[in-house]
């Protein structure tokens, strides 16, 4: 039984989740459900991140003790796993002790290799990115990501991490392992910005100024940068360092991240895996973003639009279907109200759920024998492939032109319109292909998928209800 280990990226916890990080958990959701399906073992990390300016200050602003506060919030993303249907294996907090350590002794190897040093700096900062800005990368004065937000000088003596030291390396990596970031494009993206030359990046504060952090080792007066403290996450969420067994079982691993993080993932995190005597990530997916009206979703910009309220009145797995099916592997995807219903009425309630409906009727009132999926069926395996390769809506996409080609075919045939024997004889099929499709399904759609194949695995009694109900405004 092969092994997967797969992690998103950890939210900061300064705001409410939104659908730009619910897209990345819901496509490695999706991910880690193929592998299981195909019956490898399977470790899904995913958590919060705790420290850091922007949660100090938010903190601070609400009158709160921050570690009072991260409890609050961090409840608001574990509870994304009911929310949105999502079968992680782990939810890590950077406040957990166990991180924190794990993060003191990896900042201990990678000064142990000579790659850590102190020396004064200044900096403009961004506090949205939490990352410092050269020059070159802003537009208008302000960082791109965060227009209108003012960029902070960083004025102090901090330590440093040695990053010009792995130039070499990294571009090693890169130019050997061509699906190292996938897309392609990602890939050339962080591989140009490393031939332009690797500065040392700072990788602490001074915690009189910001004193929520993870302490540095044998030096009070310092706290981690976030980013230092964050990435380490990926190997402590297996035990790493104590549990050497379990650690060398599952790294490396594969990570999903929005574009936004692609050069702390691709390149600051490969860097301090390499210091510390670690192995590089197995493989690195960036995600685009979802836009709101054409601009970037950002807690920042406050045009957040979270899956709360979208679940609460279109159900899990309408929310699942749109993140899935209506972004593009490689690009962003834009959300609208309208846009949103349109797909909702259209593949979801006059699609799927119509299908499912006719087919159930005509299975309900000829008493049809139970119908049981072929696991190894060719959509399944088409599906799975391109899974693999991280094409989320064409998989799907596959699986709904079938629903499509079956919703024709029945149209065509008009079964309701025959003697008992001879509708018999061609539901059977077209059943059959629908619940093989659904097995497939319960990938993306696993409430859905479960309803239906639950349905005709057993002589059905009653009409099937509804899959995805009409609704009223639409």
């Amino acid at each position: 039984m092969a092994k997967f280990y797969i992690t998103t990226t950890l939210p900061y916890i300064n705001a409410e989740p939104h659908l730009g990080f619910a897209l990345e958990i819901v496509r490695a959701d999706a991910l880690a459900r193929a592998h299981r399906l195909a019956g490898d073992e399977v470790f899904f990390n995913t958590g919060v991140d705790e420290h850091g300016l922007k949660v100090w200050r938010k903190a601070r602003e609400l009158k709160m003790e921050p570690q009072d506060y991260c409890d609050q919030l961090a409840l608001s993303f574990s509870n994304l796993k009911d929310l949105l249907n999502l079968s992680w294996d782990n939810f890590i907090r950077t406040t957990d002790p166990h991180h924190e350590a794990a993060t003191q002794e990896f900042w201990r190897r990678c000064a142990a290799n000579g790659d850590i040093y102190k020396q004064h700096y200044q900096v403009k900062y961004c506090v949205g990115c939490e990352m410092e800005k050269t020059e070159s990368e802003l537009v208008n004065g302000f960082c791109p990501l965060h227009p209108g937000q003012e960029l902070e000088l960083i004025d102090e003596e901090n330590y440093f991490f040695r990053l010009s030291r792995y130039q070499n390396r990294l571009l090693e990596l890169y130019n050997t392992r061509a699906d190292f970031v996938l897309p392609a494009a990602r890939l050339q993206e962080i591989k140009s910005f490393t031939l332009r030359g690797l500065q040392d990046f700072s990788i602490s504060r001074l915690s009189s100024k910001l004193p929520w952090g993870v302490p540095v080792p044998g030096d009070s007066s310092q706290v981690m940068y976030v980013w230092f403290d964050a990435l380490v996450n990926y190997i402590s969420a297996l035990g790493w360092p104590e549990d050497s067994d379990n650690f060398s079982a599952w790294w490396p691993g594969v990570q999903i991240a929005g574009k936004d993080n692609l050069r702390p993932q691709a390149l600051m995190w490969q860097a301090m895996l390499m210091s510390a005597g670690l192995e590089p990530s197995r493989q690195i997916f960036i995600d685009g973003f979802i836009t709101a009206g054409g601009q970037k979703m950002s807690k920042s910009l406050g045009n957040i639009i979270g899956p709360q309220e979208l679940t609460k009145y279109f159900g899990i797995d309408a929310v699942r279907y749109y993140l899935l099916a209506q972004v593009n592997d490689n690009d962003d995807g834009d959300y609208s109200p309208e846009r949103f219903k349109e797909v909702y009425e259209a593949d979801l309630a006059n699609g799927l759920g119509n299908l499912f409906s006719r087919l159930g009727n005509l299975a309900w009132r000829h008493n049809l024998a139970p119908i049981y999926p072929h696991k190894d069926n060719e959509l399944y395996n088409k599906v799975i492939q391109l899974l693999y390769n991280w094409h989320f809506n064409q998989a799907i996409g596959e699986i709904w032109s079938k629903f499509r080609e079956l919703d024709k075919i029945l149209t065509q045939e008009e079964p309701w319109k025959m003697k008992a024997e001879e509708a018999q004889a061609c539901l059977k099929p077209l059943i059959q292909q629908l619940v093989d499709a659904s097995y497939c399904l319960t990938i993306f759609l696993p409430q859905s998928a479960a309803k239906i194949l639950d349905f005709f695995s057993h002589t059905a009694h009653d009409k099937p209800e509804p899959l995805f109900p009409r609704l009223n405004y639409l």
